[in-house]
């Protein structure tokens, strides 16, 4: 039952082959002159042109999910310009689409954050990921909101046997399975309700998320398979990832979370104090 990543929903115009070649982007667009005097206009410029406006995309996705138009009203960059940059950086991951075809940040931040030793939920989540998988015999998994889907940054599986696999940078559905809801339960009123309109749950659903502090799926998001997920939450309370463990319905049984959602919650209110530990 491996999760298919499905492929990005087409952006909001064709892309042209002759806009994705992105060894002349430098060519096409001179640096800025180091030498002259720096501008005054409230923005950074490094003195390597292409790498400013690159800067210029990644920030203004930084805010959420962007159609091309809204790059170019965001950034002030000409049309072709930021087309390439966007598509540039969704060869090397830095930048993905979501299932609307809108630019999203992608899961290479992730990654790299990781390597440096600088994303301390990673840092903590190798070990409590691991005893989940001892204690429940399950593949267990984070996930983090980007955009309208979710992307697992990190996960421990199963050596053997019939098993969920979510490979870490996998990008799901914000419309199903547990995880969605611990990410959509406590957000403000407008993107919960933006969240709802295609999900597969309802409100009256994540208000029992919210009260009980746990969120149960079982074949919501794939025939044949459950998950349990509970929020991991920052210094200021709110809530940053889900924690879960997911395997086979026949496996897991038909009421999963009076079994496993005790561990689990456990797990994350484990990560919550780790992370608030590190900012004191």
């Amino acid at each position: 039952m491996t999760a298919s990543i499905a492929q990005n929903a087409t952006a909001e115009e064709p892309i042209d082959d002759s806009l994705t070649d992105t060894t002349s982007i430098e060519a096409m667009e001179p640096d800025t002159d180091t030498t002259s005097a720096p501008k005054d206009d409230g923005e950074i410029h490094s003195g390597v042109g292409v790498l400013d406006k690159t800067v210029k995309i990644l920030d203004a996705l930084e805010s959420g999910p962007s159609t091309l138009g809204q790059l170019v009203a965001a950034t002030g960059l000409a049309r072709p310009t930021a087309h390439r940059l966007a598509i540039a950086l969704e060869r090397h991951r830095f930048v993905l689409r979501d299932q609307h075809g809108r630019f999203v940040l992608g899961s290479r931040f992730a990654e790299l954050a990781a390597a440096a030793g600088e994303d301390r939920l990673l840092t903590a989540a190798g070990p409590i990921l691991q005893t989940l998988l001892d204690r429940t015999g399950e593949s267990a998994q984070i996930y983090r909101r980007q955009g309208d889907q979710r992307v697992c940054i990190a996960a421990v599986e199963r050596a053997s046997g019939l098993r969920d696999s979510i490979p870490v940078g996998a990008m799901l559905s914000m419309e199903a399975g547990s995880a969605a809801q611990i990410l959509l339960a406590w957000e403000d009123s407008e993107r919960l309700h933006q969240g709802l309109r295609r999900a597969k749950f309802t409100a009256t659903k994540l208000a029992a998320v919210r009260k009980r502090g746990w969120a149960e799926s079982i074949n919501e998001r794939e025939d044949g398979v459950c998950s349990i997920s509970a929020p991991i939450r920052n210094a200021s309370g709110q809530v940053i990832a889900a924690i879960s463990i997911s395997g086979p319905t026949g496996r897991m049984g038909s009421t999963p979370g009076r079994r496993y959602a005790p561990l689990v919650m456990a797990a994350g209110k484990y990560l919550t104090d780790a992370l608030i530990k590190a900012v004191r």
